[in-house]
């Protein structure tokens, strides 16, 4: 049966309970009422039965007609209340004139009304709280108050098994999201026609478009649109924003503190979400607490998020090194104010200046290294081979080799998917430097940990930030090619699964190559028209979206793992483990050592191709100058 086929034989049993409690309602009230006095007068069965039926046709008729047959008997609250009381107030003043033109309500025990309203409310209030029992196991949340008439005006998107918690958050009194909801529409539009807490299931997403009308037209302007729970992941996001937004309504999201703690805009992150991954954070923590722990790079997006989430399992010391001053300076700053009892060691420097690293791993003895330094903008390290090859690769080797030399015990390396048949000179050193710091720990005690991954949202050189700057200034947005796809996520989950990949790393001299599920790619053009949407405007109309042409190093689509490479599960939701064999030629170590000198001489068009030697994938499609 379908979703709204369901919903509708749910309403017809409620209404046929309510209706069979209303007839028996009346009959125990009139024979009591008969029992407690001389007995029951001539025709007394006929017209017992004449009242009972009457009152059971007109409990049916007004509780059709107040929708009481829609709620959701196990999401019931106060407004479900409310209007079973109405109901129940109508069927009376119905009831009452019709005895009266029957008969002038001869025979007929008055008092036999009153009786049957009050065991008629308490078999239907009865039978709700124990629904209520059976699925949320608070019974009397059907006399919970509702939320302020006088909060703004929304109309809620979420599955019906998770509306009846959200919109009690909303209706904690100083605590919920101020916010009025006016109807609830569901994503695959379940539950149709019935009411969740007294809020009315308006159909789904498909009718996203039309409830907005006709509520713009019921309240004279048009509500919020409050986004929450399943309905807040990627495959629904961009079509709410594209209805909602040729509505001219603002999308928001319910989050923080439970579902429906607080109203928040949509961000940019959310066009991106997922189902939440469910990781065991108990490796991680035995992992890094009461250990020191080093981050190179960590300054930047990902390394600042790396050092943060390693602060929260209680590290014996972190110490975090970039050459960035300001960088350093703001994670420093939000380090030691979230974490106050954490010894934070903040270090500027080069991971190219090996005395400097060496130096400072000497130091601190980190037991685990964390490489998260990079030079990663692909159109600026076309135009900058050299430092490319002199931070990507010769960076990575001096860390590791400082690591190595100060016996740490872990080192973790954050690679890139554009280390996978690389375009570009990012990628190729990105992948030179995956063989180096695995030829480095083959030979040492060293346990290496390498994880690929694409894109992270919102990063510095990301095009989040840019199209949000275009946006800002009017457009137009610009897009390399509109059939461009990258593979995305969020900076917490990619740092979580760095970490928990950690956890899993092999044994002292070996090194393990992992990727993360990205999930499927994103089509850059999709991701730019759902960001103007974000802002109330209509792509091609309000804001120019226009293209511009690949850039130098630029591929259309991006992969994770060469055709070769094997990839195996290891039991940790999100990360697989990657077989990759290389085979070193004997004279790695001699080109390796002298592409390094070519990028420090800056003889540029030599190291691309030493480069290209050293990474085969690697075909650089021209020489310039």
């Amino acid at each position: 049966m379908t979703p709204r086929g369901e919903a509708r034989r749910a309403m017809a049993l409620t209404l046929g309970f309510d209706t069979v409690a209303a007839a028996i309602a009346m009959a125990v009230a009139i024979t009591s009422r008969w029992a407690a006095t001389e007995g029951a007068p001539p025709n007394a069965l006929q017209a017992g039965a004449v009242a009972t039926g009457t009152f059971a046709l007109v409990a049916l008729t007004s509780f059709y007609i107040m929708r009481v047959h829609r709620q959701v008997w196990r999401h019931a609250g106060w407004t479900d209340a409310l209007r079973i009381v109405q109901g129940v107030c109508v069927a009376t003043l119905i009831f009452v004139p019709i005895m009266f033109l029957w008969n002038r309500l001869i025979g007929f025990p008055r008092s036999a009304i009153l009786i049957a309203d009050i065991l008629w409310l308490a078999l239907l209030f009865l039978g709700r709280m124990i629904a209520l029992s059976r699925s949320t196991h608070r019974p009397f949340q059907i006399f919970f108050s509702s939320a302020s008439k006088d909060a703004p005006a929304a109309i809620l998107i979420a599955k019906a098994t998770e509306a009846p918690a959200i919109l009690r958050r909303l209706n904690e009194k100083g605590d919920g999201a101020n916010v009025r909801i006016l109807g609830l529409l569901e994503p695959d539009g379940a539950e149709f026609g019935r009411a969740i807490r007294g809020v009315p299931v308006m159909g789904g997403l498909d009718d996203l478009s039309k409830v907005l009308d006709v509520l713009s037209l019921r309240y004279a302007k048009t509500p919020l649109v409050a986004v929450a729970g399943v309905a807040r992941e990627r495959v629904y996001m961009n079509r709410i924003l594209e209805e909602a937004t040729s509505q001219k309504a603002e999308v928001m999201t319910l989050e923080a503190a439970g579902e429906g703690g607080a109203m928040m805009p949509v961000r940019p992150a959310d066009l991106l979400r997922r189902r939440e991954r469910v990781l065991d954070n108990r490796p991680v923590g035995e992992l890094i607490e009461g250990t020191t722990i080093m981050v190179t790079g960590g300054g930047g997006t990902i390394g600042s998020e790396l050092a943060r989430q390693c602060a929260r399992m209680n590290p014996a010391e972190l110490t975090i090194f970039d050459a960035s001053e300001y960088n350093l300076y703001e994670s420093d700053l939000a380090l030691r104010s979230e974490f106050p009892n954490i010894r934070i060691n903040t270090e500027l420097g080069d991971v190219r200046d090996d005395v400097r690293i060496s130096r400072l791993v000497g130091m601190y003895k980190p037991e685990i290294v964390i490489h998260a330094a990079a030079l990663k903008h692909v159109p600026l390290m076309e135009r900058n081979v050299c430092e490319a090859i002199l931070t990507n690769v010769g960076g990575a080797i001096k860390t590791a080799k400082a690591a190595i030399e100060h016996d740490a015990k872990k080192l973790v390396f954050v690679s890139t998917d554009k280390a996978v048949n690389p375009d570009n000179v990012m990628g190729a050193t990105k992948r030179l430097a995956e063989i180096a710091v695995s030829r480095e720990a083959e030979a040492s005690n060293l346990a290496v940990s390498m994880v690929r991954f694409g894109n992270v949202l919102g990063s510095s050189g990301s095009v989040v930030p840019l199209f949000e700057r275009q946006i800002a200034a009017g457009g137009p947005v610009t897009l390399t090619h509109p059939d461009v796809t990258r593979y995305f996520m969020t900076v917490e989950e990619a740092s979580a699964l760095v970490l928990q990949s950690a956890t899993h790393n092999g044994a002292p001299g070996t090194a393990s190559l992992y990727v993360l599920d990205m999930g499927e790619p994103i089509q850059i053009k999709t991701l730019a028209e759902a960001m103007i949407r974000l802002k109330g405007f209509v792509p091609g109309r309000d804001i120019e979206v226009r293209t511009t042409g690949l850039r130098p190093g630029e591929k259309m689509h991006e992969m994770l793992t060469y055709n070769h490479e094997e990839v195996h599960s290891i039991g940790i939701e999100g990360i697989y483990k990657v077989a990759s064999k290389h085979i070193y030629a004997n004279d790695f170590d001699e080109k390796l050592d002298q592409l390094l000198d070519l990028a420090r001489q800056r003889r540029r068009n030599e190291a691309i191709e030493m480069l290209s030697s050293l990474v085969p994938e690697y075909k650089p499609k021209r020489m310039r100058a």
